[in-house]
C-alpha cells in the first residue's frame, strides 16, 4: 500500500526549535521536516519531548527559539485556531471525547471549521442552514462508513470500550478534512487486534485521503512498518532521523532508547 503514494515536497519545515517551562527545557534546538503524503513518526522515552513537539506543531505551546515554516510561510510560532484553519487536526494522547454526546454527534464538532452560516440562520434551522448541515451530516457519515463503525453511530461514548473511543477520536480528527493529521499515541492502551486495526485505518487515511500523518507510538513494531520516515528525540534532543531502517542501525539510538536486543 505504502509503494503507491507518492511522497511530496516538504510542507512542514520545523527549525531549532527549543521550548522550556521555567528551567526545565522540554525540547533544545530540534530541526525537522515533514514531507506530503508521509506518515513521520516521533519516537523517544517518556519525557523525551514528543507531546510538547506535536503542542508546538499546532499551537498549544510557543517556543521560545526558533520557527515553523507551513507551505512556506514563516512563523514564530502557530496559535492553535490558525493551525486547525490551515488544515492541521490533532488526537490526543488521553481521549478528549464528550462523553455524554453519540459517536455521530462527536465527529459532527469535528465540521465546525467548515461552517459557512451564521447564528441566526443556524438556530433558525432554515434555508441555507439546513442544507449545510444536512451537507455535513453526509461528510460524517462517509467516515462512520469508512472507520466501520455504523453499528454504533447513535451511541454515547461513555458506553465504548477504550479501542472505539479511539477510533471515534480519529473519525473526529478526520471530519475536518486535515492535510497533516498529528496523532498522539493513537494505539495506547490497546489490544493486538485494536493495534491492528488502527493501523489499517492510518494507512488507509494516509492512502486513500492523502493524508499527511505525524504520529507518536511506543510500539517500535507499529513505527517500522508504517512509517516512511522516524525522528528519534532524547531528553529535548534530537539523536535521530531518517528511514526506519537507517534510525534502528543508528547507534546513539539503540543505545538511548531501542536497546541492544532490537
Amino acid at each position: 500500500m505504502q509503494a503507491q503514494r507518492k511522497i511530496g515536497e516538504v510542507i512542514l519545515d520545523l527549525r531549532n526549535i527549543s521550548l522550556a517551562f521555567g528551567g526545565v527545557k522540554a525540547l533544545t534546538d530540534i530541526s525537522f521536516d515533514v514531507r506530503e503524503h508521509e506518515i513521520r513518526a516521533i519516537i523517544g522515552p517518556n519525557g523525551a519531548g514528543k507531546s510538547s513537539m506535536l503542542n508546538v506543531i499546532n499551537g498549544v505551546y510557543r517556543p521560545q527559539q526558533g520557527e515553523i515554516v507551513y507551505r512556506g510561510q514563516h512563523r514564530k510560532d502557530m496559535n492553535t485556531y490558525a493551525a486547525a484553519k490551515s488544515g492541521i487536526a490533532r488526537t490526543f494522547q488521553n481521549i478528549a471525547l464528550f462523553k455524554g454526546m453519540s459517536v455521530l454527534d462527536n465527529i459532527m464538532t469535528g465540521r465546525n471549521l467548515k461552517i459557512q452560516t451564521n447564528f441566526l440562520l443556524q438556530a433558525l434551522y432554515w434555508g441555507p442552514a439546513q442544507r449545510e448541515e444536512l451537507a455535513h451530516r453526509r461528510k460524517v457519515e462517509e467516515i462512520i462508513d469508512f472507520l466501520e463503525i455504523q453499528h454504533i453511530r447513535k451511541t454515547p461514548v461513555s458506553r465504548l470500550p477504550y479501542g472505539l473511543q479511539k477510533r471515534v477520536e480519529l473519525g473526529r480528527a478526520l471530519a475536518a478534512e486535515p492535510e497533516i493529521l498529528l496523532l498522539d499515541e493513537p494505539m495506547a492502551g490497546m489490544n493486538v487486534e485494536e493495534k491492528q486495526d488502527m493501523c489499517r485505518f492510518i494507512l488507509d487515511v494516509n492512502d486513500q485521503f492523502g493524508t499527511t500523518i505525524v504520529l507518536i507510538e511506543h510500539d517500535m513494531g507499529v513505527v517500522m512498518d508504517i512509517s516512511d520516515r522516524v525522528v528519534v528525540l532524547d531528553y529535548g534532543r534530537k539523536i535521530g532521523d531518517g528511514t526506519p531502517e537507517e534510525v534502528r542501525s543508528n547507534q546513539d539510538v539503540i543505545n538511548a532508547y531501542l536497546g541492544v536486543a532490537h
